[in-house]
């Protein structure tokens, strides 16, 4: 079962060319589709839980005797409307109806959910009804169920249990006095005990001024972040950038305050002794070092950090000097605990999941009172489409947008049309009622103009909720203003309200 504004073709029915009869037939994903409002997961979770509970759908023994909060959230949900929860998701009562009966039925179930969750101002919020929705059937930590989120890139996960976060030390800690007392321990100097800043806070202080040097290792704040133009003269304004990267990206090529310097970097697969990525799985995969011509000066990324701690401070220089790749992984193995067993990952095929093959096994939790939490949440007044039929006010009618991606890898490389929906790089998704009400026609030239910026589009009619739209990133990031992100997570809102005039 599927539950997103667009009625992805790919979900429907993908090919795979290594299999024969998926690549004469296809393979079928998906069996029900729930077009939501972009924003409206919470509202249409909600009613299922309100349905589940009226038609005895939740597990009450594993509620019991492994959960707690759940009596508040369904105070919540029983008062909260269906006529409401119906406006707000943009489904029907017999839509959640459907979807809590399967869900109830089912014997498994797996959920599983990836950026057009978290990329929204409530997105933790989005994915804390998941979870109340897998904890009230009991769908944790027992087989063949779980909850799922999908990264955006290998190294990601990986790089953030490392701490390259802004708001976690390594392995997920929270930044305490005493987490940061004991890294400064180990390390030998004082590590801060506050959150960091998030990549597009970093970027809006030097905007103003506030920053002298941005180091920046991999990424691409110029074609990522919301408003591309505020992004470009917040990156000029910086008096020293140092890119570290394997390709050259369009934010190196930004004139700089006073200096640029590039670092090329080898791939993972070219650094000396090889590296590690982490699947959304938990699974702490190796990838040995592949023999082959090495691009001009590129060097492993962690030989550049090393040296530049090095002589940053070459009176401490010990503490960061490694051998080799196998000795960094031996630190992990001891600073990280839960990545215990990466010290000893050497080839090709080898790999340790961190945690077992199940998280909460046995309704047992990694929380103080070893108990899974309900959290209570409630869908937002701004959860949906208010006027996509022109009927508030006689304001101008306003779509929900949110960007999407196409046959692209990241920011760097784009087919210029998207094999899965026909759309061109330049196309906004469109509903067909939507399009017919406004007089547009497929391929017809249009401008979305939000409060923040305009971008010209061509129609595409899709099978997508009507009163949503969606266009590619980064074309659409002109359209999203900075500075609005989700409060616990500091992850950017990718979404706004826009109006579609004809060009």
């Amino acid at each position: 079962m599927v539950i997103n504004p667009v009625r992805e073709s790919g979900l429907e029915r993908y090919w795979v060319p290594s299999n024969a009869e998926s690549a004469m037939f296809g393979t079928k994903i998906a069996d029900e589709f729930f077009g939501v409002h972009t924003g409206g997961d919470v509202a249409f979770i909600n009613g299922v839980l309100k349905i589940m509970l009226a038609d005895g759908g939740v597990d009450d023994a594993f509620v019991r005797d492994h959960t707690v909060g759940f009596e508040e959230l369904r105070a919540e949900i029983e008062a909260e409307s269906f006529e409401e929860l119906e406006r707000a998701s943009g489904t029907t009562r017999d839509q959640m109806r459907q979807f809590a009966k399967l869900y109830s039925d089912a014997k498994t179930a797996v959920l599983v959910w990836s950026m057009g969750i978290t990329q929204h101002r409530r997105g933790t919020e989005a994915v804390t009804a998941i979870v109340n929705l897998g904890l009230a059937r009991g769908n944790i930590g027992r087989r063949g169920s779980g909850l799922m989120p999908i990264r955006g890139h290998s190294g990601v996960q990986g790089g953030a249990e490392m701490g390259a976060y802004a708001t976690a030390f390594p392995g997920g800690l929270a930044i305490t006095t005493e987490n940061a007392a004991a890294l400064s321990a180990r390390y030998g100097f004082a590590v801060g005990d506050r959150p960091g800043l998030t990549a597009e806070e970093i970027v809006i202080a030097g905007g103003r001024g506030e920053i002298d040097v941005l180091y920046s290792s991999g990424g691409n704040f110029l074609d990522v972040l919301p408003d591309p133009g505020a992004v470009e003269t917040a990156l000029a304004r910086v008096p020293v950038r140092v890119h570290q990267d394997i390709v050259v990206s369009s934010q190196m090529l930004v004139d700089p305050g006073e200096v640029v310097v590039l670092l090329p970097a080898c791939t993972r697969y070219e650094q000396r002794g090889g590296g590690t990525e982490t699947t959304t799985e938990r699974r702490i995969i190796f990838s040995p070092e592949i023999d082959g011509p090495r691009v001009g000066e590129a060097r492993a990324e962690w030989e550049i950090f090393c040296d530049l701690a090095a002589r940053v401070h070459p009176d401490r220089a010990e503490l960061v000097a490694f051998a080799d790749a196998d000795a960094i992984r031996a630190e992990i193995a001891q600073v990280v605990p839960m990545y215990a067993g990466v010290d000893h990952l050497g080839k090709l095929g080898d790999s340790v999941q961190w945690g077992g093959p199940r998280l909460g096994a046995d309704g047992a939790f990694s929380t103080p009172d070893g108990k899974a939490h309900f959290a209570v949440v409630r869908p937002a007044p701004d959860d949906h489409a208010p006027n996509s039929d022109g009927s508030d006010g006689g304001r101008p009618e306003t779509f929900v947008l949110s960007t999407r991606r196409g046959k692209q890898f990241n920011t760097m490389v784009f087919a210029e049309t998207d094999p899965l929906t026909g759309a061109p790089r330049d196309g906004v998704l469109m509903n067909g009622d939507d399009a017919l009400r406004l007089e547009m026609t497929a391929g017809a030239p249009v401008i979305l103009r939000s409060e923040h910026g305009e971008m010209r589009a061509r129609v595409h009619v899709a099978s997508i909720r009507s009163g949503n739209v969606q266009v590619f990133f980064p074309e659409g990031n002109v359209l999203l203003p900075s500075g609005i992100r989700d409060p616990d997570s500091g992850v950017p809102d990718y979404t706004t309200r826009v109006e579609i005039v004809p060009a």
